[in-house]
């Protein structure tokens, strides 16, 4: 078990908040409670209070649509927070003032202003804080002192035992419902959605993404009992139509006020295009009065500058390296029809690591129509499956002849980046093979950090 600190652990580099972080409880140790965080929140003065807040859960387009979000909600002149997990390449990503992540100094004071109460909640709880409620409150009480004039709230796992969920959410974001994190949220559509309706607040407006029918009839029935107003996709917004085009794709956009034509979106596939729609609409319900149209050019120039690192980003060429951040069979589905919609590569190589505790059946099953060959590797964590073990499981779905196997993903992205430059031997003209590194945010990260130039500012 985690000691609980004696005393405020202080901090004055970046690598010293990480590591006092990572001393307590990790992310993936739960235990379903709201006290710690709440009696946390509480010693800092309740900073969640201070500004209203868009919160979003959802299985799969969190942190996407959250961006989206973040930088319309800019571009109409309101200052914003934004909190996202987990991370890709640093942690100073997951709390983000104005679009930016706070920068190390930024993120240092951050930790300080709140470690002096950390140890005040230790003493008096069961359990220690973990990790993920101190960067939560790390995270509220920036954006008090910021201050902002909206916090966009991603939840780290489900909703109602979320430590994000201590926030009342003025506008609650359900995306599409998948089943992910079983051991802790329930095997089916309609146990998860119970779990994720929990954001959903009274006096709130519920923007609903399309679901299965056994989820939309729990998140309704959550929305209905506690007074929230309702939107839903396809009926009161949606995407009208959306066409493929270098660098991204072109949408039409019905939003809650207006339809929004010619809106370019530089991100690639329909679940991209499904969460613009989205994030449209909890913009348009946060600012309450919808019988005014958005300014279409407004509307149209922060689309245009959306980026998601990690989520199908073309990070080199010749050959082409794409990254996802995938790792559950739903979001490598969208994957797959992404690609098929928005490139042409042939042959495309997989780089594949995931964690133990994640579907890599689903997952290889999902993007073995889209893969000529996997490459099967392990990330740096203990949560990692081994690579030999991933193999195992993925000759049975591609064959053995289609799967090799690396230690690292710095040596599986040279197979494969071998393997996609050798088209010719998978009957494809040269030149036209890429490499595709996705089955985790960490493994996309540690590929990330590989090959592209550190933008230690950002």
């Amino acid at each position: 078990m985690t000691e609980t600190p004696d005393a405020p652990r202080l901090a004055e580099t970046i690598e010293e908040v990480e590591d006092a972080l990572l001393s307590r409880w990790p992310e993936t140790r739960l235990e379903p409670s709201l006290d710690r965080i709440a009696a946390f929140t509480e010693v800092l003065g309740d900073p969640q209070r201070a500004y209203p807040v868009i919160h979003l859960t959802g299985t799969n387009g969190k942190t996407s649509t959250s961006r989206m979000i973040d930088g319309l909600l800019r571009a109409l002149d309101l200052r914003t927070g934004r909190f996202t997990s987990p991370h890709v390449e640093r942690l100073n990503e997951r709390i983000s003032v104005d679009g930016e992540p706070l920068d190390d100094e930024a993120f240092v004071r951050a930790f300080n202003d709140v470690a002096p109460y950390t140890h005040l909640v230790d003493a008096d709880q069961p359990h220690p804080l973990s990790f993920f409620e101190t960067v939560v409150g790390m995270a509220y009480a920036a954006f008090a002192d910021a201050p902002v004039d909206v916090a966009v709230v991603e939840v780290g796992m489900g909703g109602s035992w979320d430590a994000t969920n201590v926030a009342d959410a003025a506008v609650a974001v359900v995306l599409p419902v998948a089943v992910d994190h079983a051991a802790y949220l329930g095997g089916t559509p309609a146990a998860i959605a119970l779990e994720k309706a929990g954001i959903i607040k009274p006096g709130s407006v519920a923007v609903l993404a399309q679901q299965a029918t056994e989820a939309a009839e729990v998140l309704l029935q959550r929305a209905s009992e506690v007074g929230a107003r309702v939107v839903a996709e396809g009926v009161d917004f949606g995407v009208i139509s959306r066409v493929p085009a270098v660098g991204g794709q072109v949408l039409s956009l019905q939003g809650l006020r207006a339809r929004y034509d010619d809106v370019f979106l530089p991100l690639h596939g329909a679940h991209q295009a499904q969460n613009a729609a989205i994030a449209l609409a909890a913009v348009e319900a946060f600012l309450g009065d919808e019988s005014q149209p958005l300014d279409a050019e407004v509307v149209g120039a922060a689309f245009a500058e959306a980026t998601s690192p990690g989520r199908l980003e073309v990070v080199r060429r010749s050959p082409t390296i794409v990254l996802d951040a995938a790792h559950n069979p739903h979001g490598a589905a969208a994957l797959a029809a992404a690609l098929e919609d928005s490139f042409t590569f042939d042959p495309l190589i997989g780089v594949l690591g995931v964690m133990g505790d994640k579907d890599h059946e689903g997952l290889l099953a999902a993007l073995e129509p889209v893969l000529a060959h996997v490459v099967c590797t392990q990330n740096s964590t203990q949560r990692a499956m081994p690579a030999e073990d991933l193999a195992t499981a993925a000759r049975e779905v591609f064959g053995p002849d289609r799967v090799t196997v690396a230690s690292t993903v710095a040596t599986a992205i040279e197979q494969a980046a071998t393997l996609a430059e050798a088209g010719e031997a998978f009957g494809s003209p040269l030149g036209s093979g890429a490499v595709l590194v996705t089955g985790s945010v960490v493994t996309v990260g540690e590929a990330r950090s590989l090959l592209v130039r550190p933008e230690r500012a950002r």
